[in-house]
C-alpha cells in the first residue's frame, strides 16, 4: 500500500498508549516523540510534523476519549482528523463536456497519467474520452500514448512527424470535437524555463481548458511545494495528480508539500497498470493509512464484468465455511482481476480477518505467491478433488503434485489453507452483526462498516 512505512510508524508510535485508559506523561512523551520521527521519515515537512505532533499532544489532554474507548484509539481518531484536515477536500470535477490540460515537468509521468485518467472517465463515468499528444519534445510520446490505450476506445489524436505542438492540439480539438472529455497531453522539462511556459499559455488559451492538473512524482518529496506553487502561478493550476505513490519513501512530503500550496490532490497513481489509479479521497486515504480500512474503495475496485450474483453466492457460501476448493477458485480468479493481495489488503481495517489487514508488505507478497501456487496445484485437480478435499489421500496428493509440478508439502498446505479459511469464515459467519453489514455491501454496493464488528 502506499506509505506502508509511515503507516508502521504510526502504529508503532501509538502502541505506546496500548492498553491506556488514562494518560501517563512518560508514555505521552515517548509516543510524540516516535511519531514526529515516524513522520520526518516519511519526509513531512519540520512545520507540519510539528503541527500535527503538537495538536496531538494538545488535544490527548484536553479531551476526553469516549466511554470504553482506550487512549491508543482516541489518539488515533485524533490523528485521523489533523492528518484529513491537513491534506484538505479533493476538487469537484465535472468531467462531461471538459477539456483536461496536463502540465508538469519532465519525467513525472504525464503521458502514463493521461492513459490512466482517460480509462479512468471512460470506465467510471461511461464518457467518450479523446486525448490529445501535444508533447512534441519526447521522441516515440505519441506510440506510448497509442500503446496504452490499444485495447480501449479511447479516441488518440497525435501528429508524431510535426514540432509544432499548438497545431497538433488546434487539429486535435477539431477531431475531437464529438468526445465528452478532451485529456490534453503537454511536454514538460527539467525546469520551468520561457520556452515551455510560451508553450503552456498558448496550448491553455487555444484549449479553454476547464480545468488544469499538475502531474508530479512522489519521488520529488518536499521539493513538490515550490514546483506546485510555480505552475499554479503560472497555469492556475485547478487540480494535482501525484504519481509512484506506491513505490517511495517521500511520499509524505509530496502529499503534505502539495496540500501546503492550497491545490488540491485530485488522484494519485499506485501502480504502473493502466489500471493502477485512484480517486484521492483524503479522508478515505487516511483511513487505509491507519489501519481503518476503506470497504467502500475496495468496492469500486470490481471490473465492470464482475458477475454480481456470484460474487453474492460465494460470500454466503464463505460466510457459511461451506465452501470448497471450486469456492476459493472463483473466489481467487475475482480477486485477481480487482488486484494484488497488498492492494486488496490496503482497503481493509487492520483487525479484520484476524488482522490480515495489518500484514508487512513481504508477508503479502508471500501470500500473493501462494495464492498463484495454490491456483496452480487447483488446475491439476479433478472437479470431484476440488468438491471433496477433506476426502483426498496420500495417492491422490501425489498424483496432484506431479501434474502441477510442486511438492506433496504443497498439496497438503493447500489443503490445510482451504480449512483453516473454512473454519475462519464459518466464526465470522456466526458474528450476526458483521454478517448482516457484509449481506447488505453485497446487495447494495456501498455501506459504511462499523468497526465494532471486527473488534476495533
Amino acid at each position: 500500500m502506499a506509505l506502508e512505512g509511515l503507516s508502521r510508524g504510526i502504529f508503532r508510535s501509538l502502541g505506546f498508549l496500548k492498553n491506556k485508559r488514562k494518560l501517563d506523561e512518560e508514555e505521552l512523551r515517548e509516543m510524540t516523540r516516535s511519531l514526529r520521527r515516524a513522520l520526518q521519515e516519511a519526509d513531512f515537512n519540520i512545520r507540519q510534523t510539528k503541527e500535527i505532533v503538537d495538536r496531538l499532544e494538545s488535544r490527548l489532554r484536553e479531551e476526553e476519549p469516549r466511554v470504553g474507548l482506550t487512549m491508543q484509539t482516541h489518539a488515533m481518531n485524533i490523528l485521523y482528523t489533523e492528518l484529513v484536515r491537513i491534506l484538505g477536500p479533493s476538487p469537484e470535477f465535472q468531467p462531461r463536456g471538459a477539456t483536461l490540460l496536463l502540465v508538469g515537468l519532465y519525467g513525472q509521468g504525464k503521458t502514463t497519467t493521461t492513459a490512466k485518467l482517460a480509462e479512468w472517465y471512460r470506465k467510471k463515468h461511461g464518457l467518450r474520452v479523446a486525448v490529445i499528444e501535444a508533447d512534441v519534445h519526447r521522441p516515440g510520446a505519441y506510440a506510448q500514448l497509442s500503446q496504452l490505450l490499444e485495447d480501449s476506445t479511447v479516441q488518440v489524436y497525435g501528429e508524431p512527424d510535426t514540432k509544432d505542438a499548438v497545431t497538433i492540439v488546434r487539429n486535435g480539438l477539431k477531431e475531437c470535437a464529438a468526445a465528452d472529455l478532451v485529456i490534453v497531453d503537454t511536454a514538460g522539462r527539467h525546469q520551468l524555463d520561457d520556452e515551455l511556459v510560451v508553450e503552456l499559455e498558448n496550448i491553455a488559451s487555444l484549449t479553454r481548458a476547464t480545468d488544469r492538473w499538475l502531474v508530479i512524482d512522489a519521488q520529488v518529496g518536499q521539493a513538490a511545494g515550490p514546483v506546485a506553487a510555480s505552475f499554479h502561478n503560472l497555469a492556475g493550476v485547478t487540480g494535482i495528480v501525484i504519481t509512484k505513490l506506491d513505490g517511495t519513501a517521500r511520499g509524505g512530503g509530496a502529499l503534505s508539500a502539495v496540500a501546503a500550496t492550497g491545490a488540491p490532490i485530485v488522484h494519485i497513481g499506485v501502480g504502473e497498470r493502466i489500471q493502477d489509479l485512484e480517486k484521492f479521497e483524503s479522508d478515505r486515504f487516511i483511513s487505509r493509512l491507519l489501519g481503518m480500512g476503506d470497504i467502500q474503495g475496495l468496492i469500486d475496485l470490481a471490473p465492470e464484468d464482475m458477475d454480481q450474483e456470484e460474487a453474492m453466492r460465494l460470500t454466503q457460501r464463505l460466510m457459511s465455511g461451506r465452501f470448497t476448493l471450486n469456492d476459493m477458485y472463483k473466489q481467487m480468479e475475482m480477486m485477481s482481476k480487482v488486484g494484488t493481495i497488498d492492494k486488496l489488503m490496503s482497503f481493509l481495517p487492520g483487525s479484520m480477518l484476524g488482522g490480515m489487514g495489518a500484514m508487512s508488505k513481504g508477508q503479502k507478497e508471500a501470500m500473493q505467491g501462494n495464492l498463484d501456487r495454490y491456483r496452480t496445484i487447483m488446475d491439476s485437480m479433478t472437479a470431484w478433488e476440488k468438491n471433496e478435499p477433506a476426502k483426498i489421500k496420500s495417492d491422490r496428493i501425489r498424483r496432484i503434485a506431479r501434474g502441477s509440478g510442486v511438492r506433496e508439502k504443497d498439496v497438503r498446505e493447500l489443503i490445510g489453507q482451504w480449512n483453516r479459511s473454512r473454519k475462519m469464515m464459518k466464526g465470522m459467519g456466526g458474528n450476526r452483526k458483521l454478517n448482516k453489514q457484509m449481506r447488505k455491501m453485497m446487495k447494495d454496493g456501498e455501506m459504511d462498516i462499523d468497526p465494532s464488528s471486527f473488534g476495533m
